[in-house]
């Protein structure tokens, strides 16, 4: 959200409420909304599913749904160009139609995903973003075969969830590449088994993984 705040990769738009990632409970739902309802538990998802087009229709894209794909210009709601947030009259913006740093938000319903109400809202909340993006990518797009070794660079959420998902797959060897030692042992419990740190070699990092891996 920082990257957007400074303005970094798109057109500025202010005032606006920023967030991506959360957990929350329905408050209320609009006309023509019937798969959810006040007090189910949710998970706003930035990369929203109409379920209806040809790429939410498909196996291999549905993050790429032709309504609510990712839009970080876009601060109105889809459905009359307008926003939902003001403050003493004065529009504030949506942000990737989630805005999630309030107490309230209003999104479209294909950009919330049911949770079970047993699940802790205060621990499930970056599963609606880094978690789902790192298993996701593995687990749906990779594919790694049972025995087959994977390289995951970076150990950040987004990271440990993609190495999670290697382990799930029946990687046999996940290779974590990342600069920060400290984050090596807590790796391990993610399924990580050999740990690279590209400052540790005076020659790029994927010579060293080719090396390491007889070819790559």
């Amino acid at each position: 959200d920082v990257y957007y705040w400074e303005c970094k990769g798109y057109t500025p738009l202010f005032p606006r409420i920023l967030g991506h990632e959360a957990s929350g409970i329905v408050e209320s739902v609009g006309e023509g909304v019937n798969d959810l309802k006040p007090g189910d538990h949710v998970l706003p998802i930035f990369t929203g599913e109409c379920k209806e087009c040809r790429h939410c229709l498909s196996e291999e894209s549905n993050n790429m749904c032709e309504l609510l794909r990712i839009n970080c210009d876009r601060g109105v709601m889809l459905a009359d160009g307008k926003t939902r947030f003001s403050i003493n009259g004065k529009p504030i913006y949506h942000f990737v139609g989630t805005s999630t740093f309030s107490q309230y938000t209003v999104v479209h319903v294909g950009q919330v995903a049911k949770i079970s109400p047993t699940a802790p809202l205060d621990k499930v909340c970056p599963i609606s973003c880094g978690i789902c993006t790192g298993f996701g990518a593995t687990v749906n797009v990779a594919k790694p075969k049972k025995g087959q070794t994977v390289a995951v660079f970076g150990l950040g959420a987004v990271g440990l969830a993609a190495a999670e998902g290697a382990r799930v797959c029946g990687a046999s060897r996940i290779i974590a590449v990342d600069v920060n030692p400290r984050r090596f042992e807590e790796a391990k419990r993610f399924g990580i088994t050999e740990f690279v740190n590209p400052k540790d070699y005076d020659k790029p990092v994927q010579e060293v993984i080719v090396e390491m891996t007889g070819g790559g």
